[in-house]
């Protein structure tokens, strides 16, 4: 099912490999450009620079983006829908928005050029991962409101593959369309990758009755035992792509034939590292919450804003030849952390211990609960089919070594039961992780 042949180079784009000098000095520009427009168009960023005492020209570079107020995912609810949109309504000519699962959707706004960035963007991922105008791209995130379909779409017709709007849903039948069209990319969710692997087995068939040779997964926290899993299963590479709505969508960063570390793309999206606490800028290697600021956004162009996930940022040289600064996976969220019995435990955690045992399902959910004023954790593991053959005792003994890992590792003591294969519900998106009876909220 051969296209002829490649015309995408190894970079998308010039900007992938500006010298540190020229990055700054067009970051700066786009900086001061951005900060001046928004004070001028977003009467609340004009309120919050004029309580901060702070003025358009006294934002010249990077290094003085520290004297500007952060921006929180409440400010976005609390202008809801338009109140931030830094352009005239008749040029914005696309709205995404988040589920609202936790109060009002947060909406955001794209004007002609920032859907061309996003394509560009999106586009320096796919290539990033091998992808080029000679594969067939098979998008299985979920479209409408939520922008990982759309912003994997027009990354794919930007670097002129074929672009396959599957969606999510009816599994079975995306395997059947991954064997008819010759599917070589596929992009979702990585648990949703999981999901097809399995799907794919029970129909009795192997990796080689597909094509697939990249996935490029994100929307979700997912560990590298969970990349190998899939790498194994779906026999591809599996390339991680972080985004969120408020910023972009898909593309914010992407990685590279590395594989340690997703590249910012910085040259329309400044990246912080502070102290969750104190608000501290922190130099790179800290850990902290990751703070963006958009300096290309014509819609929505948010500054410092705070996303709640936790990483670190190199500038180390790659060897893919790519300058752009780099994150780590983010480890969680801050408001995904759990606190149990006063240890802060992140969901990922527990993922890296299960699949690092080896002999256990991905499939986990997590219960966490209080009685008698005491925090308790159930951890709840799918068995595999050769798993849930075995005698009560060997189950038993599987249950306790993994209840030992957990505590050796995260210090905290769980009740661990295995439970029958395909008992946790299947995720076609964002996988639910955690039920907090606590708060009585799932996530």
């Amino acid at each position: 099912m051969g296209k002829g042949p490649s015309t995408v180079p190894k970079y998308w784009s010039k900007a992938e490999t500006l010298s540190r000098h020229e990055m700054k000095h067009l970051q700066a520009l786009r900086l001061s450009e951005t900060v001046r427009r928004v004070y001028e168009n977003v009467p609340f960023y004009k309120q919050k620079f004029d309580e901060a005492g702070i003025k358009p020209d006294d934002i010249r570079n990077v290094e003085d983006l520290s004297k500007l107020p952060f921006t929180y995912k409440q400010d976005l609810r609390d202008n809801y829908p338009y109140g931030l949109f830094a352009t005239p309504r008749e040029n914005v000519v696309r709205i995404h928005a988040s589920s609202g699962t936790t109060g009002k959707q947060t909406v955001v706004g794209y004007t002609e050029n920032d859907l061309k960035i996003w394509g560009e963007i999106s586009a320096r991922a796919l290539t990033a991962a091998g992808a080029d105008n000679r594969d067939y791209v098979h998008i299985s995130y979920g479209y409408g409101l939520f922008t990982g379909g759309l912003g994997l779409h027009c990354g794919a017709e930007t670097i002129h593959a074929t672009t396959i709007p599957v969606s999510v849903g009816n599994t079975k039948r995306q395997i059947q369309i991954m064997k008819d069209f010759g599917s070589t990319v596929l992009c979702c969710t990585p648990s949703y990758a999981l999901y097809l692997a399995e799907t794919l087995e029970d129909m009795g068939c192997t990796p080689a009755d597909i094509h697939l040779k990249y996935g490029v997964f994100g929307a979700e926290p997912w560990t590298e035992q969970m990349r190998r899993e899939i790498e194994r299963r779906l026999g591809i590479r599996a390339y991680d792509i972080y985004g969120l709505s408020e910023i972009m969508g898909p593309g914010v960063s992407f990685e590279c034939e590395e594989q340690t570390g997703m590249h910012i793309n910085e040259d329309h999206f400044i990246a912080e590292v502070i102290d969750p606490d104190t608000g501290e800028v922190l130099p790179d290697g800290e850990q902290g919450e990751l703070v963006f600021t958009c300096i290309t956004k014509e819609a929505l162009p948010l500054i410092r804003y705070r996303t709640r996930d936790i990483t670190t940022l190199t500038r180390k040289p790659c060897s893919c030849g790519r300058t752009l600064v780099k994150m780590t996976k983010p480890c969680g969220r801050t408001d995904d952390m759990l606190i149990i019995r006063g240890v802060n435990v992140f969901p990922s955690q527990i993922e890296s211990v299960l699949l690092s045992m080896g002999q256990a399902s991905p499939y986990y959910m997590l219960i966490v609960d209080r009685k008698d004023n005491l925090d308790t954790l159930e951890i709840q593991v799918e068995m595999t089919d050769d798993m849930f053959s075995d005698a009560v005792r060997k189950i038993e003994d599987r249950e306790n070594q993994i209840r030992a890992q957990v505590e050796s590792t995260l210090g905290i003591a769980a009740k661990v039961t295995l439970v029958e294969p395909k008992s946790i519900q299947r995720s076609q998106g964002k996988a639910v992780r955690v039920i907090d009876k606590r708060k009585e909220i799932a996530y």
